[in-house]
């Protein structure tokens, strides 16, 4: 075996997409989208997300279809806004790190009526998720009603050219 100092699976700098790489120097928010209770309990690592302030207020996001929390065929969901310390956790609910137990196993979760609630968040909303969704691009274009807002202490975990930024 033969060890690499270069990533194994990035393209070669000629052959990589640049919409991609414009994409990566976007300073993203880091959120889970969480749904359920007890052992029905489904969230998502999500960082394409947009607030619009109005009444009623809005969050729309981009997720992936394919998702076990998209496929729960949620009615309404919490929007937790990660802390800086929560890293290995969004890389848990995007599937990216091990989580023996699930990961609501990581971090202290308390339940709401929108979903489940990760405590020492930047803050969270709680949102009843619109029937019409669409296609854009590869993902799904989701979109809530903001029915709660809390605000946290903690400073928000940030994604920036695939990594996170404290």
């Amino acid at each position: 075996m033969t060890i690499h100092s270069d990533h194994p699976f990035l393209p070669p700098s000629g052959d990589r997409d640049p919409l991609r790489q414009l994409r990566g120097r976007m300073p993203a928010p880091v959120t889970v989208w969480a749904s359920g209770v007890d052992a029905g309990r489904t969230g998502l690592t999500v960082s394409s997300v947009i607030v619009a302030n109005g009444e009623p207020a809005r969050v729309l996001a981009v997720i992936d279809a394919d998702s076990n929390w998209w496929s729960s065929e949620p009615e309404t969901a919490s929007v937790n806004v990660l802390a800086q310390d929560h890293r290995f956790l969004a890389d848990a609910f995007a599937g990216t790190a091990p989580a023996p137990g699930g990961p609501f196993t990581l971090g202290s979760w308390t339940d709401s009526e929108w979903g489940p609630v990760l405590t020492e968040s930047a803050g969270w909303l709680g949102v009843r998720l619109v029937e019409q969704t669409r296609e854009v691009g590869w993902g799904l274009l989701v979109e809530g009603i903001v029915e709660h807002v809390e605000l946290g202490e903690a400073d928000a975990l940030i994604h920036l050219r695939g990594r996170y930024e404290i």
